[in-house]
């Protein structure tokens, strides 16, 4: 469960950082560019990931 957990808090940073990136224009080639919406949805869902991979690291192996 702690892997899994840091798994996929490491995917939704990566991908919150690809919406934010969108979001802002600076990564265009997608109908999210420049798209306000995206931008706010990849900063929750960035946040969201450093939490679960946070949580995943500081939490202690079970036995």
């Amino acid at each position: 469960m702690r892997i899994g957990s840091l798994v996929l808090g490491v995917i939704a940073i990566f991908a919150g950082g690809v919406w934010i990136l969108q979001g802002a224009g600076v990564l265009p080639g997608s109908f999210m560019t420049g798209q306000r919406m995206w931008l706010v949805i990849g900063i929750i869902v960035a946040i969201v990931g450093v939490a679960l991979a946070y949580n995943a690291i500081r939490r202690p192996a079970r036995p």
